[in-house]
């Protein structure tokens, strides 16, 4: 994807605050003049492939992607969809990874979360039961339980709906499902937004 896509959408715009465990992916010679961090699109571009390669190891259907935050939700929807993977977008449901009488109950093998600290009961569930955990972290975030960090704007409505969209087409295109030519032609980025 060309450095300049991931702008457009500012994947790259951090938060005020920053956190020492993202302090080695954020870009030190840029610093947006509203007091922002900026995270380093390079590797944003690269772990995206990481992650996609990582998540593909998995059966999709033992895939969880989890989301509270609002402008995640659809775009973790459209992930899950497009994957084949279990989500839980909006509340997640305390016991849900640890409590088998719970209607709820699932047992996913790995868990995407879409922010860590919005995500933190589902996080926390899955840490207890072993599960690996991949972040889409942003400035802010701590990796304290996180096994594999996304670096990107976690909180924008477009950085949010590119991330979870080229996941989608990285995983697919590993499994030899589709190439970038009919992911585009099938998949508007534009419709993975979050309308709220």
């Amino acid at each position: 994807m060309p450095l300049d896509v991931y702008e457009q959408h500012a994947v790259h715009i951090g938060t005020n605050q920053k956190s020492a465990d993202m302090k080695k992916f954020l870009d030190t010679l840029r610093y947006h003049e509203g007091g922002l961090h900026h995270i380093d699109i390079h590797q944003t571009d690269a772990r995206i492939r990481v992650v996609a390669k990582f998540l593909s190891r998995y059966d999709p259907e033992r895939v969880l992607v989890v989301s509270a935050r609002q402008y995640g939700q659809r775009p973790a929807r459209k992930f899950a969809e497009s994957i084949g993977a279990m989500r839980i977008v909006g509340r997640f449901i305390p016991g849900t990874l640890t409590n088998p009488r719970l209607r709820t109950y699932i047992e996913p093998e790995v868990i995407l979360v879409t922010d860590p600290a919005a995500d933190s009961q589902a996080l926390s569930e899955a840490v207890n039961s072993g599960m690996p955990v991949v972040g889409i972290c942003d400035a802010n975030n701590r990796l304290r339980n996180v096994d594999l960090a996304l670096p990107a704007n976690n909180k924008g409505r477009r950085s949010l709906a590119l991330v979870y969209w080229l996941l989608a087409r990285e995983m697919l295109k590993t499994r030899d499902s589709i190439t970038d030519a009919d992911w585009e032609r099938a998949q508007n980025v534009d419709d993975w937004e979050s309308t709220f």
